[in-house]
């Protein structure tokens, strides 16, 4: 796929820094299951969601088969069926197991999963001496890693929300303060470059380009859980005419009335720390592209694209709530908003745009099975910008490319409007 080059602080052969992060990044991965039971790691609420159990094993999985099978001459896999049972989507590799029915491998056990890491990080630690030639791969699969852990924590979400007794493993998040104004900066726009700029970045991300802005302006923060609760109160889900056709369609067929995980009184949510209240000042979370654009229609404004969110965000610093790795110091939810100048460009919440994923001109995949990672997928998504609160902070950057398809809301995915003029009432 297609991670690019190291850092520019880093040079090829600094396996010490690579190793770091390669350890830091397994042991996350294991440190977000401690709170979890036994039971809890086979959960899949639906296909489109993963058990813990096989994020686990499907990241383990990435560095054996791209970097330890082809790489590491004297190494043995755990068990040769383990290639089928936790490919995910690499047709070059071979048959997958069915994706809709991940949650029937009760084994292996989580024992076996976790001894198959440890055999794994072993290895790596092993291949790490002997070359450095691999650190751009290295660094794609602790990337990989890091996605799975943003995924692990939406996957799990979803599944313990089924559950009546509304399971929590984290603590609940305290939000306070009143909800602060909202105000619009303005852009000239004109000619820019978009795309990453060296260090790490996904295929997807390149190659760097030339785009034509035209002036906009873009919110100071997230739309938060009481302004999208006047839009529900306004009639939002049952007003036609604020819809897109697809989205219309589905509101109706799936009979929506409100974000996932909203109670019908719009008094309480679920999170992973079991039911909470909602808080007027807290960034709304989990509503999908039709909702975003509909609310921001309501509005009378618009979603950014993905040129204007990454002009805007390219000298900001990185920012916001996300997953720590400190034990206990990680509340996978959104924050309270803050009124400062472009805030929470980073963290928190995904932001939709009105972008369509699509390639960047001059695009090319990376030969082999590996140049499945994004290319493929380019078709029928639209594209998501920042990071949320289940990101690690040093997994993003400004041209970052997220993406799902409209209908999905299971992730953390939010709302940031945007303008075309320079209106003086925001």
């Amino acid at each position: 796929m297609g991670g690019k080059a190291l850092p520019d602080t880093v040079r090829q052969d600094d396996t010490t820094w690579l190793a770091d992060q390669y350890r830091q990044t397994r042991q996350f991965s294991e440190q977000l299951c401690e709170p979890l039971l036994a039971e809890d790691m086979s959960l899949q609420a639906c296909p489109d969601a993963s058990p813990p159990r096989w994020h686990l094993a499907h990241t383990t999985w990435f560095f054996e088969t791209f970097l330890l099978k082809p790489h590491l001459p004297d190494y043995r896999p755990a068990n040769p069926a383990f290639e089928y049972l936790f490919n995910s989507y690499y047709n070059g590799i071979g048959e997958q197991y069915p994706r809709p029915q991940r949650h029937l491998l009760s084994r292996p056990t989580n024992e076996d999963v976790m001894d198959w890491r440890h055999q794994v990080d072993a290895a790596m630690a092993d291949l790490l001496t002997r070359t450095d030639s691999l650190n751009s791969l290295v660094q794609l699969g602790i990337n990989h890693e890091q996605q799975h852990q943003e995924l692990l924590l939406t996957d799990l979400k979803y599944s313990l929300s089924f559950n009546p007794l509304s399971p929590a493993i984290t603590r609940p998040v305290q939000i306070s303060g009143d909800t602060p104004p909202l105000t619009f900066q303005g852009f000239e726009g004109g000619l820019v470059e978009i795309g990453a700029r060296g260090g790490f970045a996904f295929d997807n991300e390149t190659p760097r380009h030339k785009a034509w802005l035209e002036p906009f302006q873009l919110a100071n923060r997230p739309v938060t859980q009481g302004e999208f609760r006047a839009f529900i109160l306004d009639g939002g889900y049952r007003t036609p005419e604020l819809w897109l056709s697809d989205g219309w369609s589905w509101v109706q067929q799936e009979q929506i009335e409100r974000p996932l995980y909203w109670n019908p009184g719009l008094t309480h949510h679920f999170t992973l720390a079991g039911q909470q209240p909602l808080h007027d000042n807290q960034i709304l979370a989990h509503v999908n592209y039709y909702e975003a654009d509909a609310y921001a229609r309501w509005a009378g404004k618009r979603l950014p694209t993905e040129q204007e969110w990454e002009h805007a965000a390219h000298n900001q610093a990185i920012t916001g709530t996300f997953a720590d790795f400190q034990p206990n110091n990680s509340q996978f939810q959104p924050g309270g908003a803050h009124g400062t100048a472009l805030a929470h460009l980073f963290g928190d919440v995904w932001e939709w745009t009105a972008s369509a994923y699509l390639p960047y001109p001059g695009f090319q995949t990376a030969s082999g099975a590996v140049g499945e990672y994004n290319g493929k997928f380019m078709c029928n998504q639209m594209v998501l910008r920042g990071g949320s609160c289940a990101s690690s902070a040093n997994h993003l950057r400004a041209s970052y490319r997220n993406f799902f398809y409209p209908h999905h809301r299971w992730q953390f995915s939010g709302i940031r409007l945007a303008c075309d003029k320079w209106a003086n009432d925001g």
